[in-house]
């Protein structure tokens, strides 16, 4: 567990805010790398609060063997002990990161603690289709959930989707409910790409590598008849079926002009992104994927689905293309395009890299959530008028 000290006045250090997150900053995924940007670019603001990283599951490197099981028990109790601990130091709050699957039975266990402990919380949704997944549980975890739900103090979601869906199927108070798009780190100097004809053109997947991100439809699309011939070369960085892909592609003749790096650290993908010329992600569900933030903020041409939250960010064929789901073809061709017109690659870049100033740049999200958290420090009436301004939306 990771503390962070922030500020000099006792009054602002005696204000702690936990952040939950399953396998902390470095093994938390996608939400890992958000909480940290955003934890970052809190060191560069005047402090308001102290953050405490709370890991609740531990790392998965164990994969689904009954070691796995073993040890996120173990984290799990670690969390809630470092609640009690907390909360007995002083005042505090919790900032849980929720998605599906075995992140909602650990979230119900350790909110049902804060709960006890007498302490706030607020729920930060990150998920691809969280209403499949809670339409598929049973009538005693779909109670268990709604209650989880409606007794955080608000529930934050990233896109419009979830602030439609939320309220109506778990009972959520919509003025509960706040939207906050995801947001990264600005790597300057500006990154505006340069096109050039020297080189083939670098495609960049970023993300788990499995079906649902759409990563057998890449490899298909670039070995199409329409991309297949055309110079360009892809990096696979992630974790995932590795091995499944890397055969996929020695199926169908493009494995010699692929390079899967597993999984990389953020100093990493930076490099990665400032080498690269495009983003591709032909996603058939996401929240709101932090690579394509990425890819906006290194001024990528952004190629991606229109999922989630996505049509919220992307214009397209100004800030990035849109794909179809599933469409091989469509994807093949606007691949084709990016990789083969020079000046549709630099007038994406620069959209791209708009869009990102305008609104994607974890400074101003880490004031914005910053704010929030030191409200839920106030009372009740005065932290539901806070919500209610729209503050974070």
């Amino acid at each position: 567990m990771n503390f962070w000290k922030r500020g000099s006045h006792d009054a602002l250090s005696s204000r702690t805010v936990l952040v939950v997150i399953a396998g902390g900053l470095q093994d938390g995924g996608g939400i890992g790398r958000q909480m940290g940007y955003f934890l970052n670019a809190c060191r560069e603001n005047e402090p308001t609060v102290h953050y405490q990283v709370v890991d609740s599951r531990g790392p998965q490197y164990l994969g689904s063997s009954p070691l796995l099981i073993l040890s996120a028990c173990i984290f799990l109790g670690r969390a809630i002990f470092a609640l009690v601990r907390a909360r007995l130091s002083s005042p505090c709050v919790a900032h849980v990161n929720i998605a599906g699957r075995g992140s909602t039975i650990r979230k119900i266990v350790l909110t049902s603690a804060a709960r006890l402990l007498g302490m706030r919380y607020v729920l930060h949704l990150h998920d691809y289709d969280y209403g499949a997944y809670y339409e598929t549980r049973g009538r005693f975890l779909k109670k268990r959930i709604e209650t989880v739900f409606r007794r955080a103090e608000a529930v934050i979601v990233l896109g419009r989707r979830d602030l439609e869906v939320i309220p109506d199927l778990l009972g959520v108070d919509r003025q509960r409910m706040i939207v906050m798009h995801n947001a990264v780190a600005d790597p300057k100097p500006d990154p505006r790409k340069q096109s050039t004809s020297e080189r083939p053109c670098h495609l960049l997947f970023l993300g788990y590598l499995s079906a649902r991100k759409g990563v057998a439809d890449l490899l298909r699309a670039l070995a199409s008849p329409t991309t297949k011939p055309l110079p360009w070369r892809l990096t696979l960085a992630g974790s995932g079926a590795i091995d499944e892909f890397r055969n996929l592609a020695d199926e169908i003749g493009v494995l010699e002009r692929l390079r899967f790096t597993g999984w990389i650290g953020e100093a990493a993908v930076s490099d990665l992104c400032a080498d690269a010329d495009v983003l591709v992600l032909p996603s058939y569900a996401e929240g709101l994927a932090m690579s394509v933030l990425e890819g906006l903020s290194h001024g990528l041409a952004v190629v991606t689905t229109p999922v989630g939250a996505h049509s919220e960010v992307i214009e397209p064929e100004v800030s990035g293309i849109m794909v179809p789901p599933g469409d091989v073809d469509a994807l093949s061709e606007a691949l084709a395009r990016v990789i083969q017109d020079e000046g549709l690659r630099s007038r994406l870049s620069k959209g791209a890299r708009d869009r990102f100033i305008e609104g994607f740049d974890v400074g101003r999200y880490a004031i914005r959530l910053e704010q929030f958290h030191a409200s839920l420090f106030a009372p009740r009436r005065d932290q539901q008028k806070f919500v209610e301004k729209g503050l974070i939306l």
